[in-house]
């Protein structure tokens, strides 16, 4: 790379990879370092950065990104002058950055809505932070809990950041109760059918989408799912066919005809929240579930099989 001064600062990433179920653009990402004073090229598959120094400046998202909004902030905070981001991303786990970052003396305001303002600052310094808890793991349990109709009490959450699906669990005739850090959920009938389209934060997540999709298809009646994210996520519909779910998928819309119950099978997790999905699928189905590929699920799940045997699940690895 001789076009390039020496002792220019430089980082070279692979493209992104990632669960596979839509196109996972990085313009935002490209054109938020380019506003920013660096020189991003694509080549042989990896994306190379050079710059001397970055110069703040005020950057439109023209999607809602959450990966997008992140890496901004971390290049911002040491770049000459005020950086303003609009159209940011507003997930928990952004203002988590932020309050992490500020945390090492970094200027940062505005996370959790959706224009956020930082002042580059010249360090930033060590510091002991503790990150908040996986709301999707959380609400995967409290999905599973109703799927079984059980009775599950979920500890070290934010409730606030599980609103849509508790606000869903109870609109479909669940019990549930939120306390400072914890969320318990009852459900001992067949719940009814609803609608669910997924958005960006505050609104219905789509990694909880697949989970849903589940407990959807033991419902009574009609359900509408309407993803409003990924415009491939519904791949794992085929999956639960095998088990006896009546799903009808026409583009980013399924209808999900709810059944008696499903019948165990041999499934592939297709992706990590696919993956979490048949698990719940298996747990209410009668009979054997095996899953195949379940390694994609230890992405966004540390231990889960021995956090639901400690439920009374009978579920192991192979």
């Amino acid at each position: 790379m001789e076009h390039f001064l020496p002792g220019l600062a430089r980082a070279e990433v692979a493209m992104p990879g990632g669960c596979n179920f839509g196109s996972r653009p990085i313009d935002q990402h490209i054109k938020g370092f380019r506003a920013l004073g660096a020189d991003v090229r694509i080549e042989n598959g990896m994306i190379k950065a050079y710059a001397d120094r970055l110069v703040g400046t005020k950057i439109y998202l023209d999607v809602v990104s959450v990966g997008a909004t992140i890496n901004l902030m971390l290049a911002a905070v040491k770049a000459k002058g005020i950086t303003i981001i609009e159209n940011a991303a507003k997930e928990p786990h952004v203002v988590d950055t932020a309050n992490f970052l500020n945390s090492m003396g970094a200027k940062i305001k505005g996370a959790g809505t959706d224009v956020i303002r930082i002042e580059g600052v010249d360090r930033l310094y060590p510091t002991k932070y503790a990150i908040i808890p996986d709301q999707i793991e959380a609400g995967t349990y409290m999905i599973a809990a109703c799927a079984t109709k059980g009775h599950i009490v979920v500890k070290n959450v934010i409730p606030k950041h599980l609103e849509s699906l508790t606000a869903k669990l109870v609109e479909m005739g669940a019990e549930v109760i939120t306390y400072e850090d914890s969320i318990e959920v009852i459900c001992k009938q067949k719940l009814r059918s609803s609608s669910i389209k997924t958005m960006p934060y505050p609104g219905f997540p789509t990694d909880l989408q697949p989970q849903m999709t589940v407990l959807l298809s033991l419902c009574s009646g009609t359900s509408i799912v309407t993803e409003g994210v990924w415009e491939n996520r519904y791949q794992y519909v085929d999956e639960l066919k095998k088990m006896g779910a009546n799903i009808k998928v026409e583009g980013r819309v399924a209808v999900v005809e709810g059944v008696e119950s499903l019948q165990g099978a041999e499934v592939v997790a297709v992706d990590l929240r696919a993956g979490a999905a048949l698990i719940v699928a298996g747990l209410a189905a009668k009979g054997k579930t095996v899953i195949y590929n379940a390694k994609n699920v230890d992405r966004g799940y540390e231990n889960i099989d021995l956090k639901l045997s400690k439920l009374g699940a009978k579920i192991s690895r192979r």
